[in-house]
């Protein structure tokens, strides 16, 4: 899509910026939803330097240039996206506003951009499919232990017309996140996992963190209790009981022998195989030998291993490891459209955004949405023409340059 002014929306003057979005939504939240979408794993350095990753780049502007038809668009399965950014799957987004993930659906038809929905979402995975209608969408998932519960959710999305699977493969166990474990979060009545809704993993009473049901409601309401595997030093015992995140999400099973390719098996021919969360060149390599579709380089938003590369810092070896052979997406950190643009410049081909999404949710529902995804989106369109680009394929390491802790520039 060409972009085009004459199309422009009216400002919200009460919110111009990403910044400005985080501020309303922190209003409008509740400590322990607001606490659970934006921690990160213990000290949070790793959170942190996912966004000032990006602060160690200058871009390299070219001038006098014909600037007047500037094409923002790419396409992705098939279809054209109107920028180079999709909504990052995140998991139970009716706590930020009741309408939930179909809000944020309808919000990517209507600004033409690809969604993805988290297993462990808060509405189906069919209604979010009918929310965005032709758009393209992807499931992410955990592939648990229990491979029933995993073979069940690839059949539906099939049916539904999803475009991928991006397997999230940073969770043999999960990170600590202190706040969660203090506030013990649970999900509050009347909102359920609604994709495992059959196995009433998802009560109002059921705590994230494995807990059990609070004495004070346990007259309420009777279910099976949900219990961690482990290891009893012979075998592997799987999870028991009903899907429960803190139970079933994390596999330490997984592996790329044994896993990729059952997944392709199931996936094929309706879906592509990505894998989500790889952060090395070596397993970069891995997953073009066992043949996945695609990589997104993530560290999950900052909440798994604290201390790891941010991933702008981990794209370029990534992006040298694949050599085109495969698409290479990137999530974490993006709160401006010039942090769009460096990472397409560094080799990304697609940015996924994350919490941005929730606090545009928060703010004003499907509304705050489009909200959040217009400011990014004419903020990259700008982004580009002040550079000089008019096209994405244009944008390449030639239009940065790195500026060390000394404040030394280095050319690409």
């Amino acid at each position: 899509m060409a972009a085009q002014e004459k199309d422009e929306k009216p400002h919200d003057l009460n919110c111009l910026t990403i910044a400005e979005l985080e501020k309303h939504a922190e209003l409008r939240m509740d400590k322990q939803t607001r606490d659970y979408y934006n921690e990160g794993a213990d000290s949070g350095s790793t959170l942190l330097e996912n966004t000032t990753a990006y602060s160690k780049y200058r871009i390299r502007p070219r001038v006098l240039r014909d600037m007047s038809l500037i094409d923002t668009s790419v396409s992705i399965w098939g279809a054209t996206n109107s920028v180079p950014i999709g909504v990052a799957p995140t998991a139970m987004q009716c706590l930020a506003h009741p309408d939930g993930e179909v809000a944020t659906a309808k919000a990517c038809k209507e600004a033409g951009i690809a969604m993805g929905l988290s297993s462990f979402a808060t509405s189906t995975l069919e209604d979010v499919a009918s929310g965005i209608d032709d758009y393209p969408r992807v499931l992410q998932l955990y592939l648990f232990e229990e491979r029933q519960h995993s073979r069940k959710l690839i059949q539906r999305a099939k049916k539904a017309g999803y475009k991928a699977i991006f397997l999230t493969v940073d969770t043999p166990m999960l990170g600590r996140r202190n706040m969660e474990i203090r506030n013990q979060f649970k999900l509050p009545k009347p909102y359920k996992i609604a994709n495992f809704a059959e196995d009433s993993s998802s009560s109002a009473t059921e705590t994230l963190t494995g807990g059990s049901t609070p004495k004070s409601e346990q007259g309420e309401e009777k279910k099976s209790t949900s219990t961690k595997g482990y290891h009893d030093g012979k075998r592997r015992q799987a999870p028991k009981g009903p899907v429960t995140f803190h139970t079933h999400a994390p596999n330490p099973t997984l592996s790329w022998e044994r896993d990729i390719g059952w997944l392709k098996e199931q996936c094929s021919p309706e879906m592509e195989v990505w894998v989500k969360g790889i952060a090395t060149a070596e397993d970069a390599h891995l997953a073009v030998y066992h043949g996945v579709d695609g990589i997104v380089v993530s560290n999950h938003g900052g909440r798994q291993l604290n201390g790891a590369l941010a991933t702008l810092d981990a794209l370029p070896e990534i992006v040298e490891a694949v050599k085109g052979r495969i698409p290479v997406h990137v999530d974490g950190g993006i709160r401006h459209g010039t942090d769009v643009f460096k990472a397409l410049a560094l080799g990304a081909d697609f940015i996924w955004i994350g919490r941005p999404v929730l606090w545009g949710l928060a703010y004003k529902g499907q509304e705050g949405v489009e909200l959040c995804l217009r400011l990014l989106s004419d903020e990259f369109r700008l982004c580009m023409g002040l550079a000089g680009t008019v096209k994405v394929e244009d944008i390449t390491k030639e239009y940065l340059v790195k500026i060390d802790k000394s404040g030394f520039i280095s050319r690409l």
